[in-house]
């Protein structure tokens, strides 16, 4: 990416000054630029499925299918119901307050039949969403532009963008981070608040947070946007609990419902038994399954607090949060398609390296084409078939692409863990001297020491 660069300028030096006029195609304008031909890509890959139609399993055969089109009928949307309230939501509440603002108005202009205008709306706004989460990662790495060009790029994002509301906590939890690096504790607190309000997956950075701001011993940063956070929380959902509880409750009661989910690794794993096997009867009891994902998870973030705590120099936070949420995915029972939006940016910020960064996202396409065609494979029946044009494929393909995602998500994280044991591997601490992201948490004494006596240089922009 660096030699290609070069055709616009190339990435500036790190001795260099900014010239007093630069050019118009400065890398930072690039990169927006392509991810706005991306967020249009994104939506030209879902627009066959936007009118709802779906003949001939039309969602799995042009692998178009979107939550965001499906649920304006699932969560009656169509009748103008209003979320919580009148019917039970799945989703935490600021993304069931997106779903109703935007359900209403369709409903109110087109009534059932809005459905393609929500679904046009709601995208547009998410899409718009994607492009400011790109230039959160931009301001997270001044000097570093094209680093950003890994999230804009990444292939799995195009796929998988549309499939949910997964923008909308993104963009948040960039921001918080930003604010965070900015030391702007309350304004963090705010926006990672409204991000874990959104989808919980951002409430696993607070392990990382805390579990630094004790390596360091600076506990007041961490504990004020802990604090403001959870304020922000409730505060987003009292409406919801107040007026709908039972509505609101749904999202929690749900995912202690949900069984094994397609490609986990307990599917995995329940694939390689027979039924009436211990295991298998184990796995399909959900109060068990639900014990035994809760300790693989709690044992995994026990061995990362031990390397967060006892490694040479205090890792990053993006590579401690990066680690945490690949070890919730890695270890529990659901792990849908979208789910991988949330871990791209953490990826970048933690190990902006191309090679194994595209090495997981071969992985994680050839789940995605994996997982339509199983759903092609189990929906089509001799009374209604797939279409000649549908990829049917055996069971055995579908676990193979689902090791295919498992297995090279486990070697990112063993890079980056690599990095953390040996931080003269890690690009982003040779470059900046420090960890850029840790804001106050950091020593205001200068740069921290990798190996014994040798501090790195310190080039991290002054705040």
């Amino acid at each position: 990416m660096r030699s290609l660069s070069f055709a616009i300028g190339g990435p500036l030096g790190r001795h260099a000054n900014d010239p007093p006029r630069r050019r118009f195609w400065a890398p930072t304008r690039v990169v927006l630029l392509s991810a706005i031909v991306m967020a249009a890509l994104s939506w030209l890959q879902k627009y066959p499925c936007a009118d709802g139609g779906w003949a001939d399993f039309q969602q799995y055969t042009q692998y178009c299918y979107s939550d965001i089109r499906a649920l304006w009928g699932a969560e009656r949307l169509d009748q103008g119901a209003i979320p919580y309230l009148d019917h039970p939501v799945e989703y935490p509440v600021l993304t069931g307050y997106f779903m109703g603002i935007f359900g209403l108005f369709s409903y109110g202009v087109l009534g059932a039949a809005g459905g393609t205008v929500y679904y046009h709306l709601s995208a547009i706004v998410l899409l718009i969403l994607g492009v400011v989460a790109v230039a959160g990662l931009l301001k997270l790495r001044p000097g570093r532009p094209w680093d950003a060009m890994m999230l804009v790029a990444a292939p799995a994002v195009l796929f998988t963008a549309l499939v949910n509301w997964d923008w909308l906590p993104v963009a948040l939890t960039m921001f918080f981070m930003v604010a965070f690096a900015r030391g702007r504790t309350v304004t963090a607190g705010i926006l990672w608040g409204l991000a874990v309000a959104a989808k919980f997956y951002p409430l696993l950075i607070a392990g990382p947070l805390l579990l630094l701001a004790w390596r360091y011993r600076r506990f007041r940063a961490a504990l004020v946007t802990v604090g403001v956070a959870a304020a922000t929380w409730l505060v987003a959902n009292l409406p919801a609990i107040i007026w709908a509880r039972e509505g609101w409750y749904r999202f929690f009661e749900l995912n202690s419902e949900r069984g094994i989910d397609w490609g986990t690794s307990w599917y995995i794993v329940r694939h390689f038994t027979e039924p009436g096997d211990p295991l298998n009867e184990l796995l399909g009891t959900i109060p068990v399954l639900n014990w035994l994902y809760l300790v693989a998870f709690v044992v995994a973030c026990v061995a990362i607090a031990w390397l967060t705590l006892f490694s040479p120099t205090p890792p990053r936070l993006a590579q401690v949060a990066f680690l945490v949420v690949a070890a919730f995915l890695l270890t529990g029972k659901v792990w849908s398609q979208q789910y991988v939006m949330w871990l791209i940016p953490l990826a970048v910020l933690a190990r902006p390296q191309w090679r194994m960064f595209l090495v997981w996202q071969v992985g994680e396409l050839l789940y995605f084409f994996g997982f339509y065609s199983e759903l092609l494979t189990v929906s089509s029946s001799n009374d209604n078939p797939a279409p000649v044009w549908g990829l049917v494929i055996p069971e055995w393909v579908f676990i193979a692409a689902s090791l295919a995602r498992l297995v090279t998500l486990t070697m990112l994280v063993v890079a980056v863990v690599r990095d953390v044991r040996d931080p003269s591997r890690d690009v982003i601490r040779s470059f900046y001297g420090t960890d850029p992201d840790a804001g106050l948490l950091l020593p205001a004494s200068g740069p921290e020491t990798v190996r014994a006596g040798k501090p790195l240089p310190d080039r991290s922009p002054r705040r």
